[in-house]
């Protein structure tokens, strides 16, 4: 498939979307997990963009009346914070999708207009969500709280914070009252095994990307596959007719490879039958990098929401890659998603890498962020984790990565929707 003809495709899926590419809002959704580490609710942060607060409120308010706000959110529950005026003044509109609550800070118990206000909005089954995150000292007193946490269905501690006993005590007592408590800010895995053993509803926090430690790393029957298939997939002299041999007995991920290309996301004039017409059609790395995602995909004693995140990465890295040539996009795009191979496969990257023949670029960035795709993964890391704001970069940096990420998105619920899919 030619660039022409892939952009077209890109294109048109976003046509499809429905939402205006040239004023994208600059949002990153933070999943919360469940204790089966599924998919308990997203939060959506809005990213500074030099507009100021309040114009970005308004139109992160405007995604919800229109119903766009479910392009964030897949049909699953969206927590937004909201600035003070416009809960007082709007915050009924939010009461039109169940599945929309608002974050409350508990600074709201000493604003009697905005306490009003919360207490209709409970009163007619708005999820509140009160945010207990931050320093202990900035906390109401007990009474002052409880008048919160009667109005609220869930509140989130901060698991960075607390001590052991301390996030015991809070836990338990909340759990208690009836309360959903969710652990914010969980840094670690060690951390979030910890929460895991305590009663809470759900974790939310950075631990997700972050590889676990092992102190001996042991590749599976399972992961052992994956890697050689993805090796396989890397071995030189491979054409269109050697991809489909390699995958030709992988009866479920050919199902789900063809399932996904012959989509009307990239609305083909044709259906393609083979993986070998896939291949010379959207073209030999394309098809790789597509493969590779399926591949990871089988590997369910991850949490989905991890291999979402991989795929984001990798649409992203190679959207931002834009100004390269089309091999070197593609390249941008395994980087990013390999960028998350440590925590897919909970093993060291070096031991990884062994099994890998990657080109010399992608393992630089994979080892020692270094190299042309370094600075892409490292622009991503950064949007991920909320730290690009206005004044560390310019608004057109910011809404052009804005753009790249609902796109990523997009593509990536996409794929990760036939991921999931098994042949009935």
């Amino acid at each position: 498939m030619t660039d022409t003809a892939v952009e077209a495709a890109q294109a048109h899926a976003a046509a499809l979307a429905g939402t205006a590419a040239s004023s994208p809002l600059p949002v990153v959704r933070i999943p919360m997990l469940d204790r089966d580490r599924q998919l308990m609710a997203y939060e959506l942060l809005l990213q500074e963009d030099g507009e100021g607060e309040s114009a970005l409120g308004h139109r992160l308010l405007s995604t919800i009346i229109d119903g766009s706000v479910t392009q964030w959110a897949r049909g699953n529950r969206v927590f937004v914070r909201l600035p003070r005026e416009l809960v007082l003044e709007q915050a009924d509109q939010v009461l039109r999708h169940p599945r929309i609550g608002l974050v409350v800070s508990p600074r709201a118990i000493h604003d009697v207009l905005l306490l009003e206000r919360l207490r209709q909005l409970s009163a007619r089954g708005c999820a509140l969500l009160l945010d207990l995150e931050g320093d202990a000292g900035d906390l109401p007193g007990d009474d002052e709280l409880r008048v919160l946490l009667d109005l609220s269905r869930y509140v989130r501690l901060d698991a960075s914070r607390l001590g052991e006993a301390a996030l015991r005590e809070r836990c338990e007592a909340l759990h208690a009252r009836g309360l959903h408590v969710v652990a914010g800010h969980v840094n670690d895995h060690d951390t979030c095994n910890r929460c895991m053993g305590l009663p809470f509803a759900g974790v939310q926090g950075p631990y997700l990307l972050r590889p676990e430690k092992v102190d001996m790393p042991v590749l599976s029957a399972n992961r052992l596959s994956v890697l050689r298939l993805l090796r396989a997939l890397d071995e030189e002299g491979n054409g269109p007719v050697e991809l489909g041999q390699i995958i030709r007995n992988d009866v479920i991920l050919s199902y789900k490879l063809l399932g996904c290309v012959n989509s009307a996301y990239f609305a083909l004039p044709r259906q393609l039958k083979s993986v070998e017409q896939a291949a010379i059609f959207f073209g030999l790395t394309r098809m790789r990098n597509w493969i590779s995602t399926m591949a990871l995909s089988g590997m369910d004693d991850r949490p989905p929401e991890l291999l979402r995140a991989a795929l984001i990465r990798a649409h992203m890295c190679e959207q931002l890659a834009q100004n390269l040539s089309r091999e070197q996009r593609e390249m941008a795009f395994t980087t990013g998603l390999f960028s998350l191979l440590e925590s897919l496969m909970c093993a060291p990257m070096e031991l990884l890498l062994q099994h890998l023949p990657l080109a010399p670029d992608i393992r630089s960035a994979l080892l020692d962020q270094q190299g042309p795709f370094a600075p892409l993964v490292d622009q991503v890391q950064r949007w991920e984790a909320g730290e690009l704001r206005g004044g560390e970069a310019s608004p057109q940096h910011i809404r052009r990565m804005a753009a790249a990420y609902l796109e990523a998105i997009r593509w990536a619920d996409h794929v990760h929707s036939f991921a999931e899919q098994k042949p009935h």
